[in-house]
């Protein structure tokens, strides 16, 4: 019998079938236009229903942005304008009739890479997603970290600058502001304003105001050397946060996942040499590796998936 996996996101709906082994037997995507509660609900609706061709369903897991607690609800999605405390759970189990497990896309995420990807065989790891946000999953002695009300992995919304720019969430300075791909497309556009930059400006179409992530990593890519620097700056800021976070949880391993961890060692060689000057007392504590997620975009969908199999 299949499981269902769905991750829903800002822009898409990725649903995975997965089989008893573990192995995808089919795959579906919706983009998501906009963040109404019920152009989200039809969209997942949708996306069940067409990986329901490939054989018998007999759960589904659903991964979701923002605060999802222990009832199915998504209290607060800040990067989902309109999402607050939506009964997204039990609303898809009325709609399908069929058992539905509701959790945070990045706790699912973390689990479909501690169960399939980069951190098989750890029992103590923290996943990063990096993408338009921060998100985050954690893994202590085997098991999922969820929080006395499932709100814990939020590690996007640690506040690095009380004075920093302002966020969605409706703090200033928060982690994702600085090291997101939104955070990287805004240190591109400052060194761009500042008159540096003129390959990141000319990637993107010779508008300072309009140089993303994407200019400023595929500047990098070509050893341009004022995009390395804001590549560098933003490693930097990355690697803040990943000591924090092994501060706090001491974790074997930090897995990066999301879109940007996909520049590999543009991105990962600078936060690995940060992060050896930030973390606490390196020289007497054992290396924590720094790695990039193996599942790519599937992760959350297949660890939703495996959450929802679980007793």
């Amino acid at each position: 019998m299949l499981t269902i996996g769905i991750d829903l996101g800002g822009t898409k709906c990725l649903g995975l079938a997965v089989d008893a082994d573990g192995r995808v037997a089919g795959e579906h995507r919706l983009p998501t236009p906009n963040a109404e509660p019920t152009v989200l609900l039809d969209t997942v609706v949708a996306t069940v229903e067409a990986l329901r061709a490939h054989g018998e369903a007999g759960r589904v897991g659903v991964g979701a942005p923002g605060l999802v607690d222990r009832a199915g609800v998504v209290r607060f999605a800040p990067n989902l304008p309109g999402i607050r405390d939506w009964p997204l759970g039990p609303s898809l189990e009325q709609r399908l009739g069929l058992p539905v497990v509701l959790d945070n896309d990045a706790t699912c995420a973390a689990w479909g890479e501690c169960r399939a990807g980069a951190a098989v065989g750890k029992r103590d790891v923290v996943v990063v997603t990096l993408g338009t946000g921060i998100g985050g999953g954690i893994v202590s002695e085997g098991r999922l970290l969820r929080g006395a009300h499932g709100f814990a992995g939020e590690i996007g919304h640690t506040v690095v600058d009380p004075h920093g720019p302002p966020c969605p969430c409706g703090k200033r300075g928060c982690w994702e502001r600085f090291a997101s791909g939104s955070g990287l497309g805004r240190l591109g556009r400052e060194a761009a304003l500042a008159g540096r930059g003129a390959r990141m400006v000319e990637l993107a179409g010779g508008e300072p105001e309009h140089v993303r992530g994407e200019e400023v990593t595929a500047a990098a890519a070509e050893g341009d050397p004022e995009a390395t620097a804001v590549m560098a700056q933003f490693a930097w800021w990355l690697a803040l946060g990943l000591a924090n976070l092994a501060n706090t949880f001491d974790p074997e391993m930090l897995v990066l996942g999301g879109g940007l961890a996909t520049a590999g060692e543009l991105l990962l060689e600078p936060a690995r040499a940060a992060f050896v000057d930030l973390v606490e007392a390196v020289e007497h504590r054992p290396p924590i590796e720094i790695v990039t997620a193996q599942l790519g975009e599937q992760a959350g969908a297949i660890g939703a998936a495996l959450i929802a199999r679980e007793p």
